[in-house]
């Protein structure tokens, strides 16, 4: 089997978030999606999720998923506010639990239990999830976080934020969890599977020299040309490669927002005693 999703660039993050779907039974997955967040005026809007709800509606599907690849620190997950409105069972990796365990007391979460409990589905390596006449398979990918998850779809692969496109290379490894050995290897099981495998990537930040976003590549490309991981490049070359560049990586713009929210599957933090919502700055003084 084969299908097309439909990909919805997120210009403010560069993030795409994927439509997939079963013709026969309408069952739909989205995969990845953002909230809108304005960092200078602390504001969230739904822009974005919505047109991923329009493009569910006027295709008369069903959505019962939407599957995170991990907890994102580049962009507030849209996934509660999908659930809320759809019904649509959130998934996750299963280790979400030691990434919520690391970053819960830093932000005072005290309303996240480190167990998973805020999704709605804990996924391990080689699980399955039925979406109508097709199959969800389940590889567990870490390096860029210990939660990192990559979705198999027919002939194609969902890899978050593990590889980018062949001339951008791979993800940073420097975040808790994150380790650049471990990558690597999530890679190559990534990299096994046939070559003609479809890879649909998370993120697109354009390289010198390309001045239009793409999201699409094959096992067979990045195996032969990607920058940091063609074939032939061995562990300890790609983990000096990859520690080298990390070092030169400031953090993410939205990474205290996106963190806070996303260890919560995508729900704002409980309001205060005057209604009011706030997202807190852990402030570290030198």
């Amino acid at each position: 089997m084969t299908h097309q999703p439909v990909a919805f660039f997120h210009a403010a993050t560069s993030t795409i978030s994927y439509l997939v779907w079963d013709e026969a039974s309408r069952q739909a997955a989205l995969i990845d999606p953002v909230l809108d967040y304005e960092p200078r005026a602390g504001v969230v809007s739904h822009a974005f999720a919505d047109q991923l709800l329009a493009a569910v509606a006027e295709r008369n599907l069903h959505l019962i998923y939407v599957l995170e690849t991990h907890a994102h620190a580049d962009h507030l997950s849209a996934a509660d506010y999908l659930r809320r409105r759809t019904g649509a069972k959130v998934v996750i990796g299963e280790h979400i639990t030691s990434v919520q365990a690391h970053f819960a007391p830093i932000f005072g979460a005290s309303d996240v239990a480190p167990d998973g409990s805020a999704f709605d589905i804990l996924v391990a390596d080689g699980d399955r999830l039925a979406l109508g006449e097709r199959d969800i398979q389940v590889l567990h990918t870490p390096g860029h976080t210990a939660a990192c998850v990559t979705y198999l779809i027919d002939d194609a692969a969902y890899v978050g934020d593990t590889l980018f496109m062949p001339d951008y290379g791979t993800a940073r490894t420097d975040f808790p969890g994150g380790d650049a050995a471990t990558l690597y290897r999530s890679i190559r099981k990534i990299l096994g599977q046939p070559a003609e495998t479809r890879i649909f990537v998370g993120h697109d930040y354009l390289p010198e020299g390309r001045d239009r976003n793409v999201w699409e590549t094959t096992v067979g490309q990045e195996r032969a040309r990607n920058i940091h991981v063609h074939d032939g490049v061995t562990e300890a070359e790609f983990v000096a490669r990859r520690q080298a560049r990390d070092a030169t990586l400031a953090p993410p713009l939205l990474i205290l927002p996106s963190l806070q929210v996303n260890i919560r599957a995508g729900a704002l933090p409980p309001p205060s005693e005057g209604g009011r919502v706030f997202l807190r700055i852990p402030v570290t003084v030198t």
